[in-house]
């Protein structure tokens, strides 16, 4: 399934039935009376958080979606049926703007939650309701009220605990696949990663963490130069960013070049991402000649913890995952008692 993060959708919610005008006609009952019945209430329109949806994919297709009408009241008082409701089922972490004021209506962040994005029209209430003392025989109803339509922009952001960055091909596919069961393309050129990938990793201690791999940055990337910018959104929701570095592409002369222009392109990009706390990780140590170019960024950046790892061969990737699992621990609200 193509992933699918931005979708426009029309929705509408249902319009109320009609009160009916109705007299009773009975045999051996004079002046019966009116006996018109209620119209039934529009379905509303729904968005449920549904933590099995990764994508808007289908919202790509479905591009309008109705509420059911309620039905016209009838006589002997007998009420419409209500409309049926309509549901948007969405994946956690979805942004719902109303296209025309820009407004932010929902952040979809937990599972299982319904919102009314849109309520249906009230029924109208049937020439019964309107019988006093000095109107018994009232020859009127009232219309139902009509439903809502509504465009809205639907906007996927990743929901996970520590965002994977770097330049392409620094190694992010093959460190998420070394940390988690997740199994993204990987090859030994730039831009492997075309969509962001979530995996799961088990935590020494504590809940069990979610990385999410996004496509490499390059220079320009906040301008929309590359992929990455596309994908930085699936990143802001993120506690600590993996600032993955590729040490066989470190220049001696200048070790924090690759680092610099990163942070150069997420601070340019929000103040959001600039932020966040980072977590420094050089990989593929494997590497012949790589020890003096490791030692020159160290040096470089003397204030900084410093992580090498491969992740080819998983050596250094524990640690790097009990530190995470650490720092997320120490960030999480303590349960109060």
């Amino acid at each position: 399934m193509k992933f699918v993060d931005e979708a426009i959708v029309t929705i509408r919610s249902g319009s109320g039935g009609a009160g009916c005008v109705s007299f009773r006609r009975e045999r051996f009952i004079e002046k019966g009376g009116p006996d018109g019945g209620d119209g039934g209430d529009g379905g509303d329109v729904i968005l449920r958080v549904d933590p099995s949806k990764r994508t808007l994919y289908e919202y790509r297709r479905r591009k309008r979606l109705s509420a059911k009408n309620g039905s016209p009241g009838l006589g002997r008082q007998k009420h419409g049926k209500n409309g049926s409701h309509c549901y948007l089922s969405l994946p956690p972490g979805t942004i719902v703007f109303d296209v025309q004021t820009s407004q932010v209506l929902a952040d979809l962040t937990d599972p299982d939650k319904e919102i009314i994005i849109a309520q249906g029209g009230k029924g109208g209430r049937g020439n019964k309701r309107f019988a006093t003392s000095t109107n018994r025989v009232p020859r009127f109803a009232q219309p139902g009220i009509p439903g809502v339509e509504m465009k809205l922009r639907l906007e996927l952001k990743l929901m996970a605990d520590v965002g994977l960055v770097g330049l392409p091909n620094a190694g992010k596919s093959t460190l998420i696949s070394a940390m988690s069961a997740a199994r993204p393309k990987i090859a030994d050129y730039p831009f492997t990663t075309l969509t962001p990938t979530i995996g799961m990793v088990a935590a020494p201690f504590g809940e069990p963490f979610a990385v999410a791999d996004i496509p490499g940055l390059i220079e320009g990337a906040h301008e929309g130069v590359g992929l990455g910018i596309k994908f930085l959104k699936h990143i802001e929701r993120t506690g600590i960013l993996v600032h993955l570095i590729d040490c066989g592409g470190i220049d001696p002369e200048n070790p924090l070049a690759q680092f610099q222009l990163i942070n150069n392109e997420l601070s340019m990009h929000s103040d959001t991402l600039a932020n966040k706390t980072q977590v420094v990780v050089l990989n593929k140590i494997d590497l012949t000649g790589t020890t003096n170019r490791v030692e020159a960024f160290k040096n470089a950046l003397p204030d900084q913890t410093v992580f090498t790892i491969s992740a080819a061969t998983g050596k250094g990737v524990k640690p790097l995952i009990n530190h995470l699992a650490q720092l997320l621990h120490a960030a999480a609200p303590e349960d109060k008692e």
